[in-house]
């Protein structure tokens, strides 16, 4: 069962800064989730809330500000004082920083409060530009922007989000087209998932920081889990 950094590494660095994916490239695991959004002047930077409120010094909607204004704010001093100065990721840019590393990046489109206009194109052309169309899955709880993926881009793994249970998971993801579930744990031990694995489905976790639990989807046969806390997961699993 592969292992994803659940915004990098979360639980010992602040989330989906440039210091949680930099811990997350130097370990042994299959990759690495994070999510995205869309600034005033049109660029995608790297934060999993619609407001900067919770993991930054300022407030206010993502969506509100420029780059250059996203980048007087403080991303990192909300976890620990030894992180002040961490700024707003632009997806280029941890893009870049795996470039050289055998990762897959799940890329999580933030799609579902705001539409984000444009957005799914710009997260197709950013992977391209860094030749990793076959190393990325882009995923969202909006499931018309994965179909809009899957358009557009078909060579590139799409997922569909649930965070509740569907009575038939294949039929509807058929009709997507998308092969991939990423489910929600309390969800994952229901017969649907199961029925969907025996079908073929790949089916992703989230977000499992507890042991016993990742050991019984291990048993289950899920493909991934998405953690916060790789390490410990990793060891847990494979250590032995």
């Amino acid at each position: 069962m592969d292992i994803f950094a659940h915004r990098g590494v979360s639980s010992h660095y602040p989330e989906n800064t440039g210091a949680a994916f930099y811990a997350a490239s130097k370990l042994p695991i299959i990759g690495i989730e994070l999510d995205v959004h869309l600034t005033a002047d049109g660029e995608v930077v790297v934060i999993h809330d619609e407001t900067i409120d919770r993991t930054s010094n300022g407030t206010g909607y993502v969506k509100d500000y420029t780059l250059q204004q996203l980048r007087a704010f403080d991303f990192g001093s909300w976890y620990a004082d030894e992180f002040v100065g961490e700024n707003i990721p632009r997806l280029g840019e941890v893009l870049e920083l795996f470039a050289g590393t055998h990762h897959r990046i799940n890329i999580e489109l933030k799609t579902d409060v705001f539409p984000y206009d444009g957005i799914e194109t710009l997260v197709i052309k950013e992977v391209a530009t860094f030749q990793m169309t076959e190393r990325v899955i882009i995923s969202s709880f909006n499931h018309e922007s994965i179909q809009l993926v899957s358009q557009m881009a078909p060579y590139i793994e799409t997922a569909a989000l649930f965070a509740e249970i569907l009575i038939d998971f294949t039929t509807y993801t058929a009709g997507i087209p998308t092969n991939a579930l990423h489910v929600s744990l309390p969800t994952a031990f229901r017969k649907s998932v199961g029925a969907a694995l025996e079908k073929g489905a790949i089916v992703r976790v989230y977000t499992v920081n507890d042991i016993a639990k990742a050991k019984e989807l291990q048993q289950l046969g899920i493909d991934a889990i998405f953690t916060d806390d790789p390490e410990k997961i990793l060891a847990a699993l494979h250590g032995n």
